[in-house]
């Protein structure tokens, strides 16, 4: 699968160029700032890396010490809410997958605060790449939707959403192949456009590799996440 990425990644680089060009010089020219953002996360074998996003915040957002973001955040720049819709923001980590920190496929990375709290079961996360989607980034692409209004995102998001995470990032590692790769890759594709449709054949698909009806549910998105 390292081989995939490679080659993948080395081909979308060229293809989205222009895309790559074109949203770094409006992020640019909307304050004159880097056009990047480049954060600390904890990935394969606990390992600390570089990942990169287009900048959809404020400069210096990140010292707030928030790192879970509400569709209602006020660091969210206008440019930015356009990004992260369209998942645009996520475009630099090619440059991560073609390293060899990220995959296209894995579990999320996260920051090292957040990774101290994994239990030992939550901990085997790490024992793969992490990937720019996975099944939670299409089950939770409305997390800031999720924290709207939220007087503490970073605890209601190890509330509400972190144990779902984690656990469909189990259940992708305990079946992780280059075919389930290449479907996920399709799920998130669909997502941008339909989300509703996406989360469907989703949960049928994890019915069918045989995921807990809880864990099936859930993928649905019709149950309320409470604390």
């Amino acid at each position: 699968m390292r081989f995939f990425d490679i080659i993948f990644s080395f081909i979308l680089i060229i293809f989205f160029s222009p895309i790559l060009i074109l949203v770094s010089a409006i992020i640019f020219f909307q304050d004159f700032k880097s056009p990047l953002y480049i954060a600390e996360r904890v990935g394969l074998k606990f390992k600390v890396f570089k990942m990169y996003k287009f900048r959809t915040m404020v400069v210096n957002a990140d010292k707030s010490g928030v790192f879970s973001t509400s569709i209602n955040d006020h660091r969210v720049t206008k440019l930015g809410h356009i990004l992260r819709r369209f998942k645009l923001d996520e475009l630099p980590q090619l440059f991560n997958v073609l390293t060899g920190t990220m995959s296209f496929v894995g579990p999320r990375p996260n920051v090292k605060i957040e990774v101290d709290k994994y239990n030992n079961e939550e901990k085997t996360l790490l024992d793969v790449r992490p990937g720019i989607t996975d099944f939670s980034s299409i089950v939770f692409s409305d997390e800031g939707k999720i924290l709207q209004n939220s007087k503490d995102p970073d605890h209601d998001y190890n509330i509400l959403i972190r144990p779902w995470k984690s656990r469909l990032g189990l259940f992708y590692i305990k079946h992780k192949s280059l075919t389930l790769n290449i479907i996920i890759i399709f799920f998130t594709i669909i997502s941008i456009f339909n989300r509703l449709l996406s989360l469907e054949i989703l949960s049928n698909y994890l019915r069918k590799l045989g995921a807990e009806n809880d864990l099936v549910e859930i993928s649905l998105r019709k149950i309320e996440l409470k604390h």
